[in-house]
């Protein structure tokens, strides 16, 4: 499988007045897989429609290879996808969905049955050949259609939020299919999707994108540990976003105020009064005795989800939602609490 580069340079998209993509520059990295995740409506799948050929760009450059493709049409692109609605042909049987794109470029009957057999094989469905599509679970459909992209050997592969359809069980199968698919061929993925567990789980980079413009980009545990935005903390996983007052800074050295806690942070720009900060509510420890320096809090609510306690704390840094892994020790509603957190886990904010 060819290892190709992708390259926007200063994309940007206009639907008449609407901006979809705004000047957008990003590298995908060839042989890596990387997820566009944003809430819809930011221009992700936009951006995905450029790439393969289904949308021009109002403005800009598309790179693939160091080739310019940007006035390529879809089909000279050596680019293929794989659509939500899975998009396949329901009277044929899945060796024939498969073969299509092989037989649309002439290639003999002999070959293209042995290569989409190989493909079949590779991604499970060994033996589903003859069965129809309406045969097939959601899972193997989505299979199918992997198999039918990945036969015709492209330099990139594209999904278009390709889980969507399928329950949350099956999902985490498939998605795990994908990116084993993926790592074995070693062909650049560039992978749409708004569900951050998903883009967390299969990325080697995820691309956030708000508002048609990108919002931050970096590897998953990057983006998890050290968002820049309020907007990027509260999409990948959950965020608790407080104001602390700054009380003393010695050097880059600030002390913060949270309520009735004071803490002391590495901080490498200049703030003047106040530091923006996320608290991700598994780093929240909560204890019923207090200790020298925590902030007190009352319990709103408490949920049981299985593996944990999701609890909503109320404070004088406003409301905290705190996610704890003691199913047994249970906090009640009303009851008074002592909440603790290593400075090492609080993030600063750029806003």
């Amino acid at each position: 499988m060819k290892k190709a580069e992708v390259k926007f340079e200063n994309i940007t998209k206009k639907f008449n007045e609407t901006v979809a993509v705004d000047n957008v520059s990003c590298n995908f990295e060839a042989g890596t897989l990387t997820t566009l995740l944003g809430p819809s409506g930011c221009g992700k799948t936009t951006s995905l429609r450029i790439i393969a050929g289904l949308e021009r760009a109002t403005s800009g450059k598309i790179l693939v290879d160091n080739e310019d493709v940007t006035l390529l049409p879809a089909t000279d692109r050596d680019v293929s996808m794989v659509f939500q609605s899975y998009a396949l042909f329901p009277h044929m049987s899945v060796i024939e969905n498969v073969s299509y794109g092989l037989k649309m470029i002439n290639v003999n009957k002999e070959e293209y049955i042995e290569k989409a057999l190989e493909t079949l094989k590779l991604v499970n469905l060994e033996g589903y050949e003859n069965r129809m599509p309406s045969e097939l679970s959601g899972g193997q459909q989505q299979r199918v259609a992997v198999a039918r992209a990945i036969v015709l050997k492209p330099k990139v592969l594209l999904f278009d939020e390709p889980l969507s359809n399928l329950d949350a069980k099956l999902r985490r199968q498939v998605r795990e299919d994908i990116r084993e698919i993926q790592q074995k061929l070693g062909v650049t993925t560039i992978y749409v999707t708004h569900d951050q567990e998903e883009a967390l789980a299969i990325s080697d980079k995820v691309i956030v994108m708000n508002k048609a413009v990108i919002a931050q980009e970096g590897s998953p545990k990057d983006l998890y540990n050290f968002p820049k935005n309020k907007f990027v903390a509260n999409f990948i996983g959950d965020a608790n976003d407080v104001t602390a007052d700054i009380v003393d800074k010695q050097s880059n050295i600030y002390e913060l105020k949270l309520a009735e806690m004071n803490v002391k942070i590495e901080i490498n720009k200049d703030l003047s009064d106040k530091a923006s900060l996320a608290l991700r509510p598994e780093k929240i420890k909560i204890n019923r005795t207090k200790n020298e320096n925590c902030i007190h809090a009352t319990v709103k609510s408490a949920s049981f989800v299985g593996s944990s306690y999701q609890y909503i704390l109320s404070s004088k840094i406003g409301e905290l939602y705190v996610v704890s892994g003691d199913t047994t020790d249970i906090f009640k509603v009303g009851e008074e609490v002592f909440l603790s957190i290593d400075e090492k886990d609080i993030k600063i904010l750029n806003d």
